[in-house]
Order: structure tokens, then C-alpha cells, then sequence
């Protein structure tokens, strides 16, 4: 027993003797320094770079940033209203023949039509008291007009809505009527109205739908003013 001992102590001494000269090859990594140094490839070509160097090699090899996101693109602006219905005129036919040329222009298509309207064609202005009372009421407000100093009047007769409206005078123009009213005020009469006279016919006016602000504009220039809200 003693013998295997002291044999086998023998046999290991014999092996890590030989571990320490290296008879039995040299673990990968464990090389020391003159021999790692030799089994380097291309030690010619390791250069030292200085502090300067290193930092702007690092700086080349870090990631590409991410660009910066576009900006997000502005809401488109809101459509512009558009208005339901705009009427011109009504129009004599000379009126009328400039402004369809010049509404033509504006190339509106099926957005405008053309229509008749009743129209009076005003030949006089009627200054007037309107009736009140019937006949009654008419011979009342004649005995207070003739107080008032006021004989040029008339009673009108008649069946129509103006039965017994009392006539104050008919003028051509609607001036001289205003004129008349205010006289006629002056003297203490109240209730004065002055009413259009004249034939009852038709002319021709545009509709205009589904126009923009601007358009109406451009309508309104070329109507001469004559331009509103279809009724």
C-alpha cells in the first residue's frame, strides 16, 4: 500500500514537472508575453493613436442620429361658405342685355337662372290718407283736413282696397311727393302715406345658388347694387 503511494506521488510530481516546462504544450490564452507577442500577425502595421485621434474615431463610429420628424402639414383651411341664393334685378331690357354679357364672364353655369318677376312700371307718386271707417271715417277725416287749412283733397270711390282713401295730391316724382308729405305734416295732418302708381307687367331677373362670398361681390358690382336674398 505504501508502495502505490509513494509511486503514484512520484508520477504526479513527474507530470506537473513537466506541465511547468511545457513539454506537454501550452494551453490557447496562456501564452506568456514574449511568446504572445511573437505568435501576433502583422505587428508592423498596430499604430498608437493619440488622445485627439481616438476621440474623433469614436465620434465616427457612433450611430447616425435620426433625422428630425417633418413637421406635421397645416389643416387644410375650411371651404368657404357658400350662399344659398342671391337675386338681381329686375332688369329693363337695355339694363338687361349688359348684364348678361358681363355676368357671362364669370362662367356660373348651372349655378344661375334666369326668371320673371311682376314689376311696376312707376309713372306717378300718390300722396294719400289710407281708409279708416268707411264712409264715415272719410267724411270725419275730410272736415278735419279743412280745419287744418288743406282743400285740395279728394274722396276715392270705387271697389277697390282703396275705397274712401282720401287723395292729397298724384306727382311724377317720388321728390315731390316727399315734399307734399312733409308739408302737409307741418300743418298737422298725421298718418300721411305716398304710394308708386303705374302699370303692373313683369322683368327679367337672375338667381345666382351655391356662390362664394367673392362672387356675390363680383354680382353685386355688375347689378349695379340691384343684388339681395332671394325671397
Amino acid at each position: 500500500m505504501l508502495k502505490f503511494v509513494f509511486w503514484a506521488l512520484l508520477a504526479l510530481n513527474a507530470v506537473l514537472f513537466a506541465y511547468g516546462r511545457g513539454y506537454l504544450g501550452t494551453p490557447a490564452g496562456s501564452e506568456r508575453e514574449p511568446a504572445r507577442l511573437k505568435n501576433q500577425l502583422a505587428t508592423e502595421r498596430i499604430a498608437l493613436l493619440s488622445e485627439t485621434e481616438a476621440k474623433t474615431l469614436a465620434e465616427s463610429t457612433k450611430p447616425a442620429q435620426e433625422a428630425p420628424a417633418e413637421p406635421a402639414s397645416p389643416a387644410p383651411a375650411p371651404a368657404a361658405a357658400l350662399l344659398a341664393c342671391v337675386q338681381a334685378g329686375p332688369f329693363a331690357s337695355g339694363e338687361l342685355r349688359r348684364f348678361e354679357s358681363r355676368v357671362a364672364r364669370l362662367d356660373l353655369g348651372e349655378r344661375q337662372s334666369r326668371i320673371s318677376v311682376p314689376f311696376q312700371e312707376v309713372s306717378s307718386y300718390m300722396v294719400y290718407l289710407p281708409p279708416a271707417g268707411g264712409k264715415e271715417g272719410a267724411d270725419k277725416r275730410s272736415a278735419e283736413l279743412k280745419e287744418r287749412g288743406v282743400d285740395n283733397f279728394f274722396v276715392m270711390q270705387g271697389e277697390s282696397p282703396m275705397k274712401y282713401a282720401i287723395s292729397l295730391g298724384v306727382f311724377k316724382t317720388e321728390a315731390a311727393a316727399q315734399t307734399q308729405a312733409a308739408a302737409l305734416g307741418r300743418q298737422g295732418v298725421r298718418g300721411v302715406r305716398i304710394l308708386p302708381r303705374g302699370p303692373q307687367g313683369t322683368r327679367t331677373a337672375y338667381q345666382f345658388r351655391n356662390i362664394d362670398a367673392g362672387t356675390r361681390t363680383r354680382i353685386a358690382a355688375i347689378a349695379g347694387g340691384q343684388l339681395r336674398d332671394c325671397p
